[in-house]
This record gives C-alpha cells, structure tokens and sequence, in this order.
C-alpha cells in the first residue's frame, strides 16, 4: 500500500522538522532576514501547525479558510512549538496511515475568500500543499536559525554546526 512507503518518508520528514523547531530563539519574534520575509513569530508556529493541515488534506473532501475555525499558535517558547507539533504530527500519522491507495485519486480543494488555491489529487494535496511545504517552511527557519546563530540541525547530511560536519 501506497501510505506505508509514505509513512517512511513522513516520518523521516517530521523529524527533522521538530529538531529545527527545538532551536528556535522564541526571544525574537520580531526577527525577519528581510522587509517582505515572515516574522520569527508567525514562521515558526505556522510551521509547528502544519500538521494540522496536513490531517485536514488526509480526511477531508476540501478545506475553505472561510468556514475553518483555526487558532494561529503564538510564539511562547521552542516547547510550546515541539508540543504543538507533536500533537499534530499523531493525528496526521494516524490519518495518513489510514489512507487507502484509491483515495489518494480522490478530489481534493483549497478555498481562501472564494479563490481556489488548490483543486486536484489528494495525493498531490498531500505532496504539494503539506509536505513540501514542511519542507519549504522548515528550510526557511534553517536560515533563520543561522541569522540568529542558533545550530542548524542536519537535514538531509551533516550540518556545519554537527561535530563531523564540513
């Protein structure tokens, strides 16, 4: 089945994505590497709720932020972050390991004040509008990690910051 090779992957993925959020210096929230980036503060939570999303992609026909009720997570602490993402790290896991390999053929849409962002596979809801926008965010963070000289954690090899890295 499709989800169990995906499982491996999500995990692996998850990961690496709470050890990035375990340095995050929630002591400036206001930091941004440039005028149009995301402020700390909105990045990192948006980043620890993105398996929320990803939950909502695997068990949901559509998802309309009009009709959503969603709480932004305020940035309070690293482990405010870790716990949050953890929580919805299980429920996504849960729900992904729950996926049968016809539904990931099923139609899938993302509404934001009546603009479709998203229509088309699950699957590539899943792989385009959650995962790999894990990835994006968590790279994003990479960088502001290392703005505010804060180790970056290996992500897919050794990190300059590892004791056998470059």
């Amino acid at each position: 089945m499709l989800n169990e090779l995906l499982l491996v992957e999500f995990d692996d993925e998850m990961k690496k994505t709470r050890a990035t959020l375990e340095r995050v210096p929630a002591e400036k929230p206001e930091f941004a590497p440039h005028l149009r980036s995301m402020p700390l503060g909105k990045l990192a939570p948006h980043l620890a709720q993105l398996p929320e999303f990803g939950e909502m992609v695997l068990t949901t026909p559509e998802l309309d932020f009009a009709t959503a009720s969603f709480t932004p997570l305020p940035l309070e602490s690293a482990a405010q972050l870790v716990k949050a993402f953890d929580r919805g790290v299980a429920k996504a896991r849960k729900a992904l390991a729950g996926v049968k390999d016809e539904a990931w053929k099923e139609h899938w849409k993302l509404v934001m004040q009546g603009k479709t962002l998203y229509e088309g596979s699950r699957f590539l809801a899943y792989r385009q509008m959650f995962l790999n926008h894990v990835v994006h965010h968590r790279a994003q963070l990479g960088v502001y990690l290392r703005m505010n000289d804060k180790p970056v954690p290996a992500i897919y090899g050794p990190s300059a910051d590892d004791k056998m890295g470059f």
